[in-house]
């Protein structure tokens, strides 16, 4: 068959880029943005993590990576039934069913001031 000047995936002129390949999008050659949180100053302190479910833990951050996935030690979970802590020990929690992230330290809880009375 005659060459009609396709590559072998119907791309233009087949030069061998594949997936991904090309030129880089505009505005690629900038710096990248900044983090909105910076975990690093809070790697070796005491943190509070609420999950998309509603579990609660305390650990000291260990590690994170840019999903947010944490490396956390000396992990205690606080059962929302009973209000009783259950030590955990090291754990990895994944990024993504994180709801609430804080530290411990400087941090208070305080009185819903939009629950209704009465």
């Amino acid at each position: 068959m005659a060459d009609r000047g396709r590559g072998s995936r119907g791309g233009p002129g087949g030069r061998g880029r594949g997936r991904g390949g090309g030129n880089p999008p505009p505005g690629a050659d900038k710096q990248r943005r900044e983090a909105i949180l910076d975990m690093a100053k809070y790697v070796d302190q005491r943190i509070r993590v609420k999950f998309m479910g509603g579990r609660e833990v305390t650990g000291v951050l260990k590690g994170y990576d840019q999903l947010l996935n944490l490396v956390l030690d000396e992990v205690e979970e606080t059962l929302q039934e009973s209000g009783v802590q259950r030590r955990v020990g090291l754990a990895v929690i994944r990024g993504p069913q994180i709801t609430v992230l804080s530290p411990v330290d400087g941090s208070e809880e305080i009185e819903n001031p939009f629950a209704s009375e009465g």
